[in-house]
């Protein structure tokens, strides 16, 4: 069944996963020319035609990776990371009973997954459920950091059993873009955007009927003691704004919150400014200045999210 879930980002055919290299059987390419597309010796597959990018190397720069990885392996995001886990598992527990009767596939798309915090959890949690775990970035060195990981604890699609007897989680590292999703129509279970664009049409169209929507966002608070350090005037998080935006195509199901203190040194707030947009749109002397408060004390901030779980509204 996953011979056809992926399509070629040139001319939409189907796409057939390789061990080397994938390839369209070019049947909807007017030209029926076959398209290639090269596995990475980390496990990762570029699928983000030329064409596409609007820069040279888009999506988070190798600094800002390094960065979060720190961040986050210090558990500061945990919570946040828990709740997505906790929340997936519920939502695939109570799938249709027809869809579970007749073992359909469960696929699951984590868009602009980073280097993949968020996604190592997901694999871990639902290793008996997801049969196929797409992770998609535009930034080519965050997938490179994901593919090794995933190579690594043997999450790698290529190093899973094909005899159906390996139920763990199958983690595919797709170079993509969110607006052009390699995928086929109505093949993804779910899809989650952990602080990433919200495009509704484009997730509506890969989802299946009934299909659900993991959204995680800053909320209102969310960093209040260091954006106010950083800047002259502080604007509010609206975490809702896009609600309105995804109501032609999902309905809101659950709203739910969660925060944590957080304690943090000079490195971990250094490393905290640097993957958030603060980097660049604070000024380098009020960042410089808040970094050095931090050699004597520890800052104390407090990070708040906001987690909406939507459901694919079926096609009148």
């Amino acid at each position: 069944m996953l011979v056809s879930l992926f399509v070629c980002p040139l001319c939409q055919s189907p796409l057939q996963p390789a061990l080397d290299t994938w390839r369209c059987d070019g049947s909807l390419n007017p030209k029926q020319t076959v398209h290639t597309f090269d596995v990475a010796r980390q496990g990762y597959v570029n699928l983000l035609p030329v064409q596409q990018k609007k820069s040279k190397a888009p999506g988070d720069s190798q600094a800002s990776i390094e960065a979060r990885k720190r961040f986050l392996n210090k558990g500061h995001y945990k919570k946040l990371q828990a709740l997505i886990g906790q929340t997936m598992g519920q939502l695939l527990a109570q799938r249709e009973p027809v869809a579970t009767s007749h073992n359909m596939p469960v696929n699951w798309l984590d868009i602009g997954c980073g280097e993949g915090y968020y996604t190592q959890a997901m694999a871990k949690i639902t290793p008996d459920t997801i049969d196929a775990l797409i992770a998609a970035d535009i930034s080519k060195p965050a997938l490179v950091e994901l593919a090794k990981e995933s190579k690594a604890a043997g999450r790698l699609w290529y190093q899973k059993n094909t005899d159906n007897t390996d139920k763990a989680t199958a983690i595919y590292p797709l170079v993509t873009s969110a607006a052009h999703l390699p995928l086929r129509a109505h093949s993804m279970t779910g899809i989650s955007s952990i602080f990433s664009p919200i495009l509704p049409k484009a997730f509506a169209e890969v989802l299946t009927d009934n299909g659900y929507l993991i959204i995680a966002k800053p909320d209102e608070g969310h960093l209040a003691s260091m954006r106010e350090a950083l800047f002259d005037s502080v604007r509010e998080h609206d975490s809702d704004k896009f609600l309105q935006e995804l109501a032609p195509y999902f309905t809101l199901m659950n709203t739910y919150r969660v925060s944590a203190e957080m304690s943090l040194s000079a490195d971990d707030l250094a490393d905290l400014m640097t993957m958030t947009p603060y980097a660049y749109r604070a000024k380098s002397e009020k960042r410089q200045a808040l970094v050095a408060t931090v050699e004597k004390e520890a800052f104390r901030t407090e990070a708040r999210f906001v987690v909406y779980v939507l459901q694919r509204a079926l096609v009148k």
